[in-house]
């Protein structure tokens, strides 16, 4: 902030030109836009001075924590050395160190690495490398894509496509590609029983939904580790063994989308790692740099590679900045402090606390269920935890951007109060928070629930 500059100048700055992502153009505060200014390990502050604990490490991004010298010195230092050139025919040392590298720390053997600058680019880019893939195996019908209900894997137009969420699709649907498929996602405490047959019933349904498309015509099979969208779904014991198989069976790519669950979230390098399966790709972003710059890719297996390499053939797909110079430096770093400090290590250690500071909050009849792993957890909110009955969208919205967000940021914590399915919020701060920071997490929460619960009854 400038000397000329004062704090009401940068609210109204942002509230006359600033357009924010899925954000209205009216502030979520009473008290206007909140302009984040700095930041320090869990925490961040606002350009008045006020503090926050960051409880979604941005947007599930910060793995490291705010504030890192050593990131912001590797990419300065990069910066002086090579700004920028890009990775269409050439190579530079950052890239090809960190392509290495991922190879290195990737599952089984997927050993080369497709830069992008995001997630969405990288579910795009994916999808196209395999479209083309099975063009060069001379299996042209193969494009179409699984992937579940709720779940977000981007907003471009074609990651749209893969995403299920109606509500963000709609309005777009004459320019998204039509043609993929979606099946049930896994939130098991929305199932009617409980039985091994039903908790594996959406597996099943991936193999339903490739049959009834024609397997000729299937390209892929989208899954997160941990469902985003929905409030951090997680898969029964042997679902993913079980798609894995029937994506053998029917010749289709499993893609594991892990813009979120890679980089130690979940409590490993990637979640298909700590899940226990083999991907034929992997998506990555957010956390490969802990958000100090953009950078995002697709793992590729040497499967996918073969074809490619035996016709000499030319993968058909570019991004200007895929792969840039101080992106890959400050990922470089990031990674230092990731297996320097083991923050997986750190994150298993502490994610029954985490847990358990959040099962807390079920004494209050609002919180339906907690779900998650890792550093990755949503709390459904219901209006009865007997009958599990949900609110209709006028009192989710009332509750979830009335109630709920206003009071967490009054009262110090920033995270994702969301009603993309059932009303959620939703946790993930950096890998460095540790039970000192959870307990301030469900203080707040509580508090703020509290005071939802009043202007709720006070609504009825």
């Amino acid at each position: 902030m400038t000397a000329t500059t004062t704090t009401d100048d940068l609210q109204a700055q942002a509230h006359a030109h600033l357009w924010g992502h899925f954000s209205k153009l009216t502030p979520e505060d009473a008290g206007g836009t909140v302009v984040i200014e700095r930041g320090d390990g869990c925490y961040v502050w606002d350009h008045t001075g006020k503090r926050y604990l960051d409880g979604l490490a941005g947007l599930f991004t910060v793995q490291a924590g705010h504030g890192r010298p050593s990131i912001a010195k590797a990419m300065a230092e990069q910066a002086e050395k090579l700004a920028y050139f890009p990775v269409w025919t050439y190579a530079h040392p950052t890239a090809a160190e960190l392509a290495a590298r991922l190879a290195a720390l990737a599952p089984g053997d997927l050993n080369r690495v497709f830069f992008t600058t995001g997630g969405g680019e990288a579910v795009e880019s994916a999808w196209k490398l395999a479209r083309q893939y099975f063009v060069a195996k001379g299996e042209p019908g193969r494009h179409k894509v699984i992937s579940r209900n709720l779940a977000y894997h981007g907003a471009t137009l074609g990651a749209l496509s893969i995403t299920g969420l109606d509500a963000i699709k709609d309005v777009f649907a004459p320019l998204i590609p039509q043609g993929n498929l979606k099946v049930p996602n896994t939130n098991s405490y929305r199932y009617p029983e409980l039985t091994p047959e039903a908790l594996l019933a959406p597996a099943e349904a991936i193999e339903a939904a490739i049959v009834e498309a024609g397997p000729e015509t299937v390209a892929a099979v989208y899954l997160e580790p941990v469902q985003n969208s929905g409030g951090c779904f997680t898969a029964p014991d042997g679902y993913f063994a079980r798609v894995r198989e029937i994506c053998d069976d029917y010749g289709v790519l499993l893609v594991s989308d892990e813009v979120i669950c890679a980089f130690g979230r979940l409590g490993s390098m990637f979640g298909a790692e700590r899940l226990g399966y083999q991907p034929d790709m992997i998506t990555m972003a957010k956390g490969l740099t802990s958000g100090y710059s953009p950078l995002g890719g697709v793992m590729v297996s040497d499967k996918i590679a073969e074809p490619f390499l035996e016709n000499d053939e030319i993968f058909l797909h570019g991004i200007t900045f895929g792969g840039h110079p101080v992106s890959c430096a400050a990922a470089l770093a990031n990674l230092d402090l990731l297996e320097g400090e083991d923050l997986a290590g750190h994150v298993r250690t502490n994610e029954g606390a985490f847990r358990a500071a959040l099962e807390g909050l079920k004494d209050l009849p609002i919180v339906g269920d907690v779900r998650g792993m890792g550093y990755f957890y949503g709390i459904e909110l219901v209006k009865d935890t007997t009958t599990k009955e949900t609110f209709t969208e006028a009192e989710a919205d009332f509750l979830l951007r009335g109630e709920l967000t206003p009071h967490l940021i009054a009262n110090g914590l920033l995270c994702r109060a969301d009603d993309r399915g059932e009303p959620v919020i939703q946790l993930s701060p950096p890998l460095v928070a540790g039970p000192d920071e959870f307990e301030e997490i469900a203080r707040i929460i509580r508090i703020a629930l509290l005071h939802a619960m009043d202007a709720m009854e006070k609504m009825a």
